[in-house]
């Protein structure tokens, strides 16, 4: 008995995703996105959490977006559930490429404030694309405890996030600026300086930031 064509197709695609060559899985992605099939979203998500290259793993999220949200966005808040870091991080990103602020509460401060890097990363960009109007003020509290963590890509995406959040966020990098964490002190000070002038660039803001407070250090012991 011969298989039908779409069958075919469909076992074919899902070989692909599996494939040990990275362009093969993408060459298999790329086709399962522009023909998007209810079937082949589990899987996406199951590769979202394995797959190791960069390139693939966007288009994973792209042919997940290509799909119903009402079957993606579910299955997806699952995965933030999930105790593979790469897991929770690639539902995250996704959910802020498709924009559906139904998935908003599963954006947990247990998520936003993550040890691992990369997941609190996808945290703060997801948050700052779901948050409902009117809990931007509560949202930047939040992204303000972690004001100084990391490395400078690490904080340059927490900076980003807070500016999205527009004006809002200036009672709370004040109130951060008087931190007795000099590293708290600094991001604060360079955060704020993006939002009155985002064309400085966050070298720049850090490295003045970190001038004034060594100043203020030093006034104070003076």
């Amino acid at each position: 008995m011969t298989m039908p064509k779409e069958d075919t197709n469909t076992m074919r695609a899902l070989q692909g995703l599996e494939s040990s060559s990275s362009s093969e899985r993408l060459q298999a992605t790329l086709a399962v996105g522009t023909t998007p099939d209810p079937r082949f979203i589990d899987k996406l998500i199951e590769r979202c959490a394995i797959e190791p290259d960069f390139y693939v793993r966007d288009m994973l999220t792209w042919a997940l977006t290509r799909h119903s949200s009402s079957m993606t966005v579910p299955k997806l808040i699952d995965e933030l559930r999930s105790a593979r870091a790469q897991a929770r991080s690639q539902a995250l990103h996704t959910l802020s490429k498709i924009g559906d602020r139904q998935a908003w509460p599963a954006i947990t401060q247990a998520l936003l404030t993550d040890a691992d890097d990369e997941v609190a990363r996808s945290a703060w960009r997801a948050a700052v694309v779901l948050v409902p109007e009117g809990a931007e003020p509560e949202l930047a509290g939040v992204l303000a405890t972690q004001l100084g963590r990391g490395e400078r890509e690490t904080q340059l995406s927490l900076s980003r996030a807070l500016v999205a959040l527009g004006t809002v966020i200036l009672p709370t990098l004040r109130a951060a600026m008087t931190d007795p964490a000099p590293r708290v002190r600094q991001h604060a000070i360079a955060t704020e300086r993006l939002l009155r002038d985002p064309d400085a660039g966050f070298e720049f803001a850090i490295e003045e930031a970190k001038r004034i407070v060594a100043l203020g250090t030093t006034s104070k012991e003076g």
